[in-house]
């Protein structure tokens, strides 16, 4: 006997509109991009606008006051550090062939070969970051979206209860304020850290008369907001430089880098990130690998926000389900 498989009106229209909002999600995900990236901006920088509105500045002000002290900081550290690594990164370029070729002279490395494939990086790196910087339309919409948020964040609350109910309200506006607290922790965190790891490694190498101390100096600055990975890959380019100079001055790099990590690891991560974020490295190389794959550099670089912001999501509507149950 054939079974008869009814599906009503309301499971048809249902799966419509699901299918039809997943490709209105699909067609503007750069949109929300942008805002999720502003929404973690707000996040770290929230928390100094609302003392400055304690202290009787007005909300507008102490906003402008952040921004202008920002990209204050900002325009002067590129205007001090830019011309130096790029004359310094063009050199190591350069030189990089002839080191690896003494380093690995078993490997049979054709010198020309890697000086063609490496000389587009120094222009390619320029280029790139002329081009991200030069996109005035992503950067002035994250500024904009950051700066309304920051300004509409005390009136979020209100809203809410209006358009929810009081009590729906509450349960979300909890989960929103958790969810602020680790993003902006996480924030403000990962930039003092590139900046603490930065400095010190630029330090260790100019003690050590190592060459190109500035950009591998900043490299381990930028890819210390990689989690567990990060250090250890900057330290390649500095252990290979110092190789072909001297096996010692590289055994010396190498007790730098050590040094550093297990400073980050003991003392500056416990008090800077003061265990807010509290993801497991297992978890953490898992979520980088995951949106590395699905978004490139961006996705590794947000996936331990969007992985804060599921997981503060799913354990809220778990516990609000055991709740009712």
């Amino acid at each position: 006997m054939v079974s008869k498989i009814e599906i009503s009106h309301r499971t048809i229209i249902f799966t419509v509109l699901l299918l039809v909002g997943l490709w209105f999600l699909v067609q503007i995900r750069d949109i929300l991009f942008l805002v999720f990236v502003s929404f973690i901006l707000m996040s770290a920088l929230r928390p100094l606008v609302d003392s400055l509105e304690r202290v009787k500045i007005p909300r507008i002000l102490a906003v402008l006051f952040i921004y202008g002290i920002v990209l204050g900081v900002f325009s002067a550290g590129i205007a001090q550090t830019v011309p130096t690594f790029i004359t310094q990164s063009n050199k190591f370029i350069q030189v990089l062939p002839g080191v690896v070729e003494r380093v690995l002279p078993y490997w049979h490395i054709d010198e020309r070969v890697l000086a063609q494939q490496l000389s587009p990086i120094g222009e390619n790196v320029i280029r790139i970051t002329v081009g991200v910087f030069s996109n005035i339309v992503t950067t002035l919409s994250i500024l904009v979206f950051t700066f309304y948020f920051l300004l509409a964040r005390t009136h979020t609350d209100e809203f809410l209860s209006k358009f929810m109910g009081a009590e729906a309200a509450g349960r979300v506006i909890a989960v929103v304020g958790i969810i602020e607290k680790r993003l902006g922790a996480w924030v403000r965190g990962q930039v003092f850290l590139m900046f603490i790891v930065g400095a010190l490694v630029y330090v260790g190498l100019a003690i050590l008369r190592v060459e190109f101390a500035l950009p591998l100096a900043i490299i381990a600055g930028l890819l210390e907001i990689v989690p567990v990975i990060g250090p250890v890959v900057s330290a390649i380019p500095a252990v290979l430089i110092t190789l072909a100079t001297s096996p010692l001055l590289a055994l010396s790099v190498v007790a730098l880098y050590i040094i550093v990590q297990q400073l980050e690891n003991n003392l500056i991560v416990p008090l800077v990130m003061k265990k807010s974020v509290g993801l497991s490295p297992l978890v953490t190389i898992l979520s980088l690998m995951i949106g590395a794959r699905l978004a490139g550099l961006s996705g590794a670089i947000l996936a331990v926000p969007v992985l804060l912001v599921l997981q503060e999501s799913i354990g809220a509507f778990l516990a609000e389900n055991m709740k009712r149950k």
